[in-house]
């Protein structure tokens, strides 16, 4: 069993890490800016072992329309831009969130950004806004 977890260990220190400089990221924070999204955040989890990715990037969104634009012109400007897909999608009325494996998107109707406070979760992650 050690030898999994120093496997999965160095195999997390060896893996391509993605930067803000990156095409992918810089690509999603401008979809969202496009569509109006509002307190964009991006959390650097890159150096918290429990982190399921890299960046959680959390925006907000006033309506349920605008949550579904702003996912559709993620997903549409990625594509067309970095020629990626998002790995899952999971859409909702007032929350939806876009996984690209090493970011994932989170674009929250504000109650919902307040109640889940992912920022306080994860506040042990340095935090950039945009």
């Amino acid at each position: 069993m050690e030898q999994i977890v120093t496997g999965i260990q160095e195999k997390k220190k060896t893996a391509s890490r993605l930067t803000k400089n990156s095409k992918l990221f810089k690509c999603i924070i401008n979809a969202i800016q496009d569509k109006k999204g509002e307190g964009i955040v991006s959390l650097d989890l890159r150096k918290i072992d429990e982190a399921v990715a890299d960046y959680f990037i959390l925006c907000e969104a006033k309506s349920n329309v605008q949550i579904n634009a702003i996912a559709q012109n993620i997903e549409s400007e990625v594509d067309m831009e970095c020629e990626e897909r998002p790995f899952h999608i999971e859409r909702g009325p007032t929350w939806t969130l876009v996984d690209y494996v090493n970011i994932v998107v989170h674009i929250f109707h504000p109650d919902q950004r307040s109640f889940y406070n992912l920022e306080g979760l994860w506040e042990d992650a340095p935090k950039a806004e945009h």
